[in-house]
């Protein structure tokens, strides 16, 4: 009797454990099936534009939770209307980038409210296939008005290597900013408040291109831009050329001080065309940055001097022929004036203004930039010792350093620069009280703006040729 009971209790718990593995295997199984058709699908990590102007681009951003993304379509609703403006489906991994351009007049949108909707779907499988589905809307606003642009005055006679003055009215606008040719320029609020204007100083290359055009350009959030030519004379102006022949003291005694890690198995010559070059480049670039470092008004007062008992030796914008050993190994421009007078003479500030720089400056040795507002700074190079810092506010006149012959300089002398938003100007025009008066102080006169002190326009007859080349420029000559 006892031995007939144990095999049937086995056989009972072997049924509860079959019946127990069933259940775990068909509840893992479901678990399994309702965890796959339950995980996330693709998320949009688009940051979307706020506005959407005439022509809008802007990227889309998806990335799948599991597998890869399988198909994205990128939509804009407008009144019930979805319209596909982008669609990607094939090449792509868990990450997708989708560059999208939205033409509103080609897609028929109105100015108002609108959404840009992100479809997508991956590839991870599921029980039950999801379709492509709506992951994210962003809402936007379709702005189709440009920018309104009014010139009310400006320069009329401008010269390469020269500057001038651009007052205009600008609404709508997030941005604006004045070219000359590819070069922008920032421009600043002047003036009465409710008048809503607007200056910017402009600056030519040397070698400006006249068929160039000079215009103020804007734009708004939606992208949209407003373009407003600047008519202006272009006179001609010729530039001179130089032939500087190196020696070898010379190189044996800068190349080392500018170049101090070049390799032992270089020439000293082509030490000299790194520094005459590269460093000459990378000099270009840092004073286009400290041009970006300027007060949003004008800091100076009348004309800007020159240096008490200084000769013109070097000029603005010359051509320079370097030779070595009878034969030509470098060319370059040569930017401002070389002024010349005794050892370590004093370094007067040319007018008032804000220390911006003041250290060395590669080729240009020990320098001192000076702000003077509205994007026009000097630049004082090769001192010896200077006695300003960065912040420093000077008087013109004010001694700011001592000349010397640092950086790639042939004897002691004061390299000086007129800057225009870091681009190089002739200093002839603003060494000029009626160059500055003509072609500063009257444009603000005929917006009927207030005069920047110092600068105020005379009644008296515009005469082209002589504005285009300042009395002290024919003087000095």
């Amino acid at each position: 009797m006892v031995s007939s009971v144990v095999p049937k209790r086995s056989r009972a718990k072997a049924w509860v454990l079959l019946v127990l593995i069933l259940l775990v295997a068909v509840v893992g199984s479901v678990a399994y099936l309702v965890w796959r058709q339950t995980v996330p699908g693709v998320q949009s990590l688009t940051t979307p534009p706020r506005f959407v102007g005439q022509k809008t681009s802007f990227t889309v951003v998806v990335e799948a939770r599991r597998g890869n993304v399988a198909r994205v379509e990128v939509r804009i609703e407008q009144s019930g209307k979805s319209t596909p403006v982008a669609t990607k489906d094939s090449g792509l991994g868990r990450r997708v980038e989708i560059p999208v351009v939205v033409d509103s007049a080609a897609l028929g949108l109105r100015e108002g409210s609108a959404t840009i909707e992100v479809w997508a779907r991956d590839t991870f499988w599921r029980p039950i296939r999801r379709d492509d589905r709506a992951i994210a809307g962003y809402p936007v606003t379709v702005d189709l008005t440009p920018p309104k642009v009014e010139l009310l005055a400006s320069t009329r006679y401008l010269s390469p290597g020269g500057s001038g003055l651009v007052v205009f009215r600008v609404s709508g606008a997030a941005r604006t900013d004045v070219l000359a040719g590819a070069t922008p320029f920032p421009s600043f609020a002047f003036g009465p408040a409710d008048k809503g204007a607007r200056i910017a100083l402009i600056a030519l290359p040397w070698d400006y291109d006249p068929a160039t055009p000079i215009q103020i350009r804007a734009s708004d959030e939606a992208g949209n831009t407003a373009s407003r030519g600047i008519p202006a004379e272009i006179r001609p102006r010729k530039f001179p050329k130089d032939t500087i022949d190196i020696k070898d003291a010379f190189l044996q005694a800068k190349v080392p001080e500018l170049l101090p890690q070049r390799p032992a198995t270089e020439s000293l010559v082509d030490g000299f065309l790194v520094i005459n070059r590269d460093l000459r480049k990378q000099a270009e670039e840092t004073k286009r940055k400290i041009g970006a470092t300027t007060a949003d008004k004008p800091l100076w007062h009348g004309p800007f001097t020159q240096a008490r008992n200084t000769k013109v030796f070097a000029n603005f914008a010359e051509t320079r022929t370097y030779m070595h050993g009878g034969r030509e190994i470098d060319r370059q421009i040569h930017f401002g004036y070389d002024l010349a007078s005794t050892r370590q003479s004093p370094v007067p500030a040319s007018n008032k203004g804000v220390v911006v720089f003041a250290e060395p400056l590669t080729i240009y040795g020990n320098t001192v930039v000076i702000d003077h507002g509205l994007g026009l700074q000097t630049l004082y190079a090769h001192l010896s010792s200077t006695t300003v810092k960065v912040g420093d506010a000077v008087e013109k006149g004010q001694e700011i350093a001592r000349t010397g012959s640092t950086g790639l300089a042939i004897g002691d002398h004061l390299h000086y620069e007129v800057l225009v938003n870091g681009t190089s100007v002739t200093p002839l025009e603003w060494w000029d009280a009626k160059w500055i008066r003509d072609h500063v102080g009257k444009p603000l006169k005929e917006a009927g703006l207030p005069e920047i002190a110092g600068a105020e326009a005379r009644d008296e007859p515009d005469d082209a040729a002589r504005s285009a080349t300042p009395r002290s420029a024919r003087r000095r000559r």
